[in-house]
């Protein structure tokens, strides 16, 4: 690993420098924890073209690092040393004159303390560090879209570049798709990542910070890339985005070593969305033919991994703002009564068939509702959200649970994707401490009674609601105050591993465990009971818990 270091003042041509690679090319000298120089050997004296003399006691910063930047990396390899570890740099900066150096400190066993530091020239290859083909095929495995972007230019930085900086349209994180760059004199561009050789990632972002919104004019070279659907050499950056990063401490330094650019159009699916510009310093090659063919095959790669990484995002985003608009977001619980609810979705899937809701009616009663639709995922979801509205309105309307369920089972019936559906739906009065229940082919209720024992209620199980079968049973059962009500659906408690006996003589055993914590919450207990199911999960899994509070 190595870190280039600019050099103040001295130093020799690059014509008299030996590119060696054995021992004598070696450079050794001390610094205090201070960072001042405490010896200065000959090799560190030919190598860096200072004498001892000029350097001895002073800052080693004032010495060799130019830029915050650098003095930033000396900063952190004095505390990594004074810390008892051996520091190495994380990249390679050209020196005045195109010297690149790599760096190693070590801390020093004998008296005081201090680092141990040994340089040696670094001479780049005569062409581009080609990035392994393990590195680039690594690209975009996280689907995630900074993450992606961020491996994009660590794989081209320092190897084949020593800055790289990728934009995508502004439109296509707005639009949430892959649209053609318009015809145009300008290009409204989001910056994604951007790496700079020999500088930490906290500086690369504060120079070129990710998410920043630009707008390319007609004399960007990354415009014209775009605009081109081409890659584009040139020497110096546009004037807007060089005055825009020179503002900035340390800017106009970082800016002046480079001296040559190409900009590359990111392309999918036949449209450009964006492009990648690479950098390299004065010290090095500047960009070939070669070089350019491997940037447009690096950037091919990006904007792949881009859209993917996107459309994911998109389906993500969709997915969890469909299930947030499903699940109960606060509802209005009366005063008498405890709900809690927990849903899980199975898998990546972000909604499925489960659904429940809390309907307050009046006398201080409410309706909780739990159904299940078959399967999982979008389908499920469409069919479920049909169901939870219908139920939810027949409530609000005060019938029966039996005629509820009637109505139901009808509407489900006449779906054209003619699905099945179980459902339970229950009324709890606090007045009269009661609470009717009427089943749909769903899974019986538990409840937890106060003194820690739990009982599965036997109530006429109903048929799934789809079938038609014309009518359900309602029944009444006591509900005593400090009791717990659990409704339920089948994943929590089913699975191929996993009996109904064994899974609700689980659910029992956590409900016992959880609700004898003293002074826990609904809420605590619920997130406890649903988490000790889940580990054998295979399908979407819901919970609801309801008691009376006390007089």
């Amino acid at each position: 690993m190595s870190v280039g270091v600019q050099i103040a003042g001295g130093g020799r041509s690059v014509a008299a420098r030996s590119h060696g690679t054995g021992l004598a090319d070696l450079a050794a000298f001390t610094v205090g924890s201070d960072g001042l120089v405490a010896s200065w050997s000959v090799t560190a004296a030919r190598l860096f073209g200072c004498p001892a003399s000029a350097v001895a006691g002073r800052d080693l910063g004032d010495v060799l690092m130019a830029g915050p930047d650098q003095r930033a990396l000396l900063r952190d390899a004095l505390a990594e040393v004074a810390a008892g570890r051996v520091w190495t740099s994380a990249a390679a900066l050209s020196l005045t004159g195109g010297l690149d150096v790599d760096i190693r400190c070590e801390p020093l066993t004998g008296p005081g303390p201090g680092a141990l530091v040994i340089a040696r020239e670094h001479s780049r290859p005569p062409g581009p560090e080609l990035p392994s083909a393990a590195a680039i095929a690594g690209i975009g495995s996280s689907l995630d879209l900074a993450q992606t972007a961020r491996e994009v230019v660590d794989v081209a930085v320092p190897g084949f570049a020593d800055s790289a900086v990728l934009y995508v349209s502004e439109r296509l994180l707005s639009a949430d798709d892959f649209v053609p760059h318009r015809d145009t004199d300008t290009a409204v561009v989001r910056r994604l990542a951007a790496r700079l050789a020999g500088v930490s990632c906290a500086v690369s972002d504060r120079v070129l910070r990710p998410g920043e919104v630009l707008v390319l004019g007609e004399d960007s070279p990354c415009f014209r890339a775009m605009a081109g659907s081409s890659p584009v050499l040139f020497e110096q950056l546009d004037d807007a985005i060089a005055e825009r990063i020179g503002r900035l401490p340390g800017g106009r330094e970082i800016t002046a070593r480079y001296a040559a650019f190409l900009a590359v159009p990111l392309a999918a699916r036949g449209a450009v969305v964006g492009c990648a510009a690479f950098g390299r310093t004065a010290g090095a090659p500047a960009f070939g033919a070669g070089d350019v063919s491997l940037a447009a095959e690096l950037a091919s790669r990006a904007a792949v991994c881009i859209e993917n990484a996107q459309r994911y995002d998109r389906e993500r985003r969709t997915a969890r703002a469909l299930q947030r608009s499903l699940l109960p977001g606060r509802p209005r619980v009366p005063a008498g009564l405890e709900v809690a609810h927990r849903y899980q979705p199975v898998g990546a899937s972000m909604v499925g068939g489960d659904w429940h809701d809390i309907v307050p009616l009046p006398g201080g009663r409410a309706a909780l509702i739990v159904g299940d639709t078959m399967g999982h995922g979008p389908e499920a979801a469409a069919v479920m959200v049909q169901l939870r509205t219908a139920a939810h309105t027949l409530a609000e309307l005060e019938l029966p649970p039996e005629q509820i369920l009637h109505r139901l089972d009808l509407m489900a019936a006449g779906l054209a994707t003619a699905p099945f559906a179980t459902c339970i739906y229950t009324v709890i009065d606090p007045l009269d401490r009661s609470c009717v229940i009427a089943q749909a082919g769903h899974l019986p209720p538990v409840v937890a009674l106060p003194d820690g024992t739990t009982q599965l209620l036997d109530l006429p199980p109903g048929l799934p609601l789809g079938l038609r079968v014309g009518s359900f049973e309602a029944s009444e059962i006591s509900f005593p105050p400090g009791a717990t009500l659990a409704l339920y659906t089948d994943g929590l408690v089913e699975s191929r591993s996993r009996s109904f006996d064994d899974g609700v003589r689980s659910l029992r055993d956590a409900l016992t465990a959880a609700l004898g914590v003293p002074g826990a919450e609904l809420t605590e207990v619920c997130e406890t009971v649903t988490q000790a199911l889940r580990d054998q999960g295979e399908d979407d899994s819901t919970l609801v818990l309801a008691r009376i509070r006390p007089r």
